[in-house]
C-alpha cells in the first residue's frame, strides 16, 4: 500500500497532431491518466521530441530518420494508399515551368516527398521557400504551393475561382510512381518511454477511433463548419492507419530515395516498442 501523500508515476507526455486525420489515433486518450497529451503540427511535434518537451510524438517519418534513434509504436501510422486528399501541390499553367515552390512546413515529410517526386518523376528541381498556409498568397509569391492537412479540406470541392489552377495529390503521385502506400507520420519516442500497456492503449485508441469516424467528423464540423460527410469520407476512404508489410516497404523506398537525393544521410533502422 502506498503511503499517504505519495505521488504516482508521471504521465507520459504525448505530442499529438492538431489535424483531423490524427483524431482517430488519439480517440479517448485525453481522458487517460497515463498520458499528458498536447497538440501541434507534425514538424513542431518532432522539435518538441528532440528538445525533450515530450516523451513520444506523432512525428513525420523524415524526422525519425534525421534523429537517428528512438523507437516506433508498432502497427500505427498516418498514411494513404493512393489519394490522400490533404497533401497537395497547387499550380497554374505547365508543371514543367515551375521554378519556385512555396511550402507549408507543417510536415517535413511532405516537403521531402514533393522534392523526391518532382526530381525523380518530373525532372524538376525548383527553389523551395517557406510560407504560411494561405494558398492565394503562396501562389502570388511562387509558381506552385504545397499545402498540407486541414487547410486543404475546403479546397477539395471545386470552386468558381479555380479556373486555370491544377493540383497534384502527393499520395496518389507516390502510389503511381512506386506502387506502394505512403507513410507520413507515426508515433515515435525514446527507448523505454512507453510501457507495453501504454503501447497496447495507443493501439486500442486507434481501433476505437476507427469505430467512431462519423462522431469524429461531426465534432470537427461543429468546430470548423464545412461538410461532415466530406470529413467522414476523408477519414474512411483516404487515410490509412496501418503500418503493415506494404507500408514498411513503401517507407524503405522513401528512405532510399531520400538518401539518393541527399535529404537524409542513411536509411534508419526501425526499432519498435515491445508489446
Amino acid at each position: 500500500m502506498s503511503q499517504a501523500g505519495s505521488v504516482g508515476p508521471r504521465p507520459t507526455r504525448l505530442g499529438g497532431v492538431s489535424f483531423l486525420n490524427t483524431r482517430p489515433l488519439t480517440y479517448g486518450l485525453d481522458e487517460d491518466a497515463r498520458f499528458d497529451l498536447v497538440y501541434d503540427v507534425p514538424s513542431a511535434c518532432a522539435e518538441d521530441l528532440t528538445a525533450g518537451r515530450i516523451d513520444v510524438g506523432l512525428i513525420p517519418v523524415i524526422d525519425y530518420a534525421r534523429q537517428g534513434d528512438g523507437c516506433v509504436v508498432p502497427d500505427l501510422a498516418i498514411g494513404s494508399v493512393g489519394e490522400v486528399l490533404t497533401v497537395r501541390l497547387f499550380f497554374r499553367g505547365d508543371l514543367a515551368r515551375v521554378r519556385c515552390v512555396a511550402t507549408d512546413t507543417s510536415s517535413r515529410t511532405s516537403v521531402a516527398l514533393l522534392r523526391i517526386l518532382l526530381k525523380a518523376k518530373y525532372g524538376i528541381v525548383p527553389e523551395f521557400v517557406s510560407a504560411p498556409p494561405d494558398l492565394d498568397a503562396m501562389l502570388h509569391r511562387a509558381d506552385a504551393a504545397l499545402l498540407i492537412g486541414d487547410p486543404v479540406l475546403p479546397l477539395v470541392e471545386p470552386r468558381d475561382d479555380d479556373e486555370g489552377r491544377h493540383s497534384l495529390d502527393l499520395g496518389q503521385e507516390w502510389h503511381d510512381f512506386t506502387g506502394y502506400p505512403f507513410v507520413f507520420a507515426f508515433w515515435a519516442g525514446g527507448e523505454g518511454k512507453l510501457t507495453s500497456g501504454q503501447v497496447l492503449r495507443l493501439q486500442q485508441a486507434r481501433r476505437e477511433g476507427e469505430q467512431h469516424l462519423a462522431e469524429i467528423a461531426a465534432a470537427f464540423q461543429r468546430e470548423r463548419a464545412g461538410s461532415a460527410t466530406l470529413y467522414e469520407r476523408y477519414l474512411r476512404d483516404h487515410i490509412c492507419y496501418d503500418l503493415g508489410e506494404q507500408q514498411m516497404a513503401g517507407l524503405q523506398e522513401f528512405y532510399r530515395l531520400a538518401v539518393e537525393q541527399g535529404l537524409i544521410t542513411a536509411i534508419p533502422p526501425l526499432r519498435f516498442y515491445p508489446l
